[in-house]
C-alpha cells in the first residue's frame, strides 16, 4: 500500500468534500480517500503506487486547487 497527502484549496464545506472524496474514489487502485475539511488535507491510500499527477489531475478536475504535502 502507499499512502500521499495533498493539500486542496477551495473547498468551503461537506459538499465540497464530499465531492473531491467521491472523484477521488472513482481513481483505479484507491483504496481510501480521507478529508479533513479543516486543513484542507486529502489522504489518499492506493494499492500500489499511483502517480500523483492522476490524483491531483483529478482533484483538479472538480474544481480545487491542490499541491502535494
Amino acid at each position: 500500500m502507499s499512502t500521499a497527502t495533498y493539500k486542496v484549496t477551495g473547498m468551503t464545506c461537506n459538499g465540497c468534500a464530499t465531492k473531491v472524496k467521491n472523484q477521488i474514489s472513482t481513481v483505479a487502485g484507491v483504496s481510501s480517500v480521507d478529508v479533513e475539511l479543516a486543513t484542507g488535507h486529502v489522504t489518499v491510500t492506493t494499492e500500489s503506487p499511483i502517480d500523483n499527477a492522476v490524483i491531483m489531475d483529478t482533484i483538479e478536475e472538480t474544481g480545487y486547487e491542490v499541491v502535494l504535502v
